[in-house]
């Protein structure tokens, strides 16, 4: 892999403690941000980028060699003994709950979908509601949390525009004035669809809601959404903040390499990962853009987050893998690093997860 760099100036209750291990946690919670966050951005800021990303690459896209073999070998979805699991998958929907202002609150919807509540906000992640994506077959577990049910949406924060994470039958349920946060480049397909308050924003930028810092930062993946428009925008996770210092990182979708280790750098003491497990086989394929469950983990530890919920997987089929190992391996893999269990989050889709606030303003850079 190529690496570039580019900065630019069921619910249950946990406590905090920032970091891997108790030394480590007194040490994340000190260390400033390196280097030094970058001012808010003003919210539906209109600005003019590149027409490409392509520079932005950490990897080279398929060429012809690679999709002859792909056509030739390549597997997209399990074999028969790999689907026998699909009855097995965890769903357990459940009612989503309370979050106070001192608390986080995440609930998994499914896929990379999830409602974090954080700071008194209530925010979507790549929210798709649908039961069919385009190109893929239908989910394989419901949406673990009715449309109906959520409460009032304050935000929303977009990874990339492929279309199991951007998804317009979705999007199209929310009220215009929805405040939604996206990658640089993607706003104008936001404005078409009459959304009023679009932020677009590059890699290590951000912006405040209410309190809450939206930090958009980088990832190991690429974009495209139309024959045309190939890395034309881009791509990338999210750092949430709270004004109390709850701090939440949403991976998006993303390979493993270098910006880990400087994501946690920059964002010290990060209480959760929402990190993406699925979607890796077959491997030569798919390791540039997708974590396979191993790495999920050691992406964690570079980060220096304390916490990590699994996502991206069991919900839609999009690749070879059997559907219940990504779960197993990632469980395996936690074990092996000698990590606490009640710090793996391994949610049902549906499921939730609250932590409590003991140190308020630990994670704030």
């Amino acid at each position: 892999m190529t690496q570039q760099t580019h900065e630019p100036a069921s619910t249950t209750t946990a406590t905090t403690t920032p970091a891997t291990t108790t030394g480590e946690a007194d040490t994340a919670t000190r260390t400033p941000p390196f280097p030094p966050l970058a001012d808010p951005r003003p919210l539906g800021e209109l600005r003019v980028w590149p027409r490409t990303f392509h520079d932005r690459l950490t990897a080279p896209l398929p060429g012809l060699k690679a999709m002859a073999r792909f056509a030739r070998e390549g597997s997209v979805r399990p074999g028969r003994e790999g689907l026998a699991d699909v009855a097995r998958l965890p769903f357990e929907p459940g009612p989503l709950p309370r979050a106070d202002t001192g608390k986080v609150a995440v609930t998994w919807a499914g896929h990379a979908s999830w409602i974090v509540r954080t700071g008194g906000l209530t925010v979507l992640t790549d929210p798709v509601w649908s039961r069919r994506i385009l190109g893929t077959p239908a989910r394989v577990t419901p949406v673990g949390v009715p449309w109906e049910t959520l409460p009032r949406v304050d935000a929303v924060v977009i990874s990339h525009n492929h279309y199991d994470h951007l998804d317009a039958p979705t999007l199209r349920r929310l009220p215009r004035d929805t405040p939604v946060f996206v990658p640089a480049g993607l706003g104008r397909w936001f404005r078409r669809r009459r959304f009023t308050t679009v932020t677009e924003l590059d890699w290590w930028e951000a912006a405040e809601l209410s309190g809450v810092r939206f930090d958009f930062v980088p990832a190991h993946h690429w974009s495209k959404r139309t024959l045309t428009d190939t890395c034309h925008s881009l791509w990338g996770g999210w750092v949430l903040t709270a004004p109390e210092g709850g701090r939440v990182y949403f991976a998006g979708d993303t390979g493993y390499g270098h910006w880990f280790s400087r994501i946690g750098r920059r964002y010290p003491g990060i209480d959760l990962a929402l990190m993406p497990i699925g979607a890796y086989d077959p491997r030569w394929w798919l390791s540039d853009v997708h974590l396979d469950p191993e790495e999920a983990v050691q992406a964690t530890q570079d980060l220096g987050a304390r916490r990590m919920a699994p996502m991206h997987w069991g919900t839609f089929i999009l690749s070879a893998e059997p559907v219940l190992e990504p779960l197993t391996r990632v469980r395996a893999a936690w074990e092996k690093a000698e990590l606490a269990r009640e710090d793996l989050w391994d949610l049902p889709v549906g499921g939730s997860r609250v932590l409590e606030r003991t140190s308020m303003g630990s994670a704030v850079g």
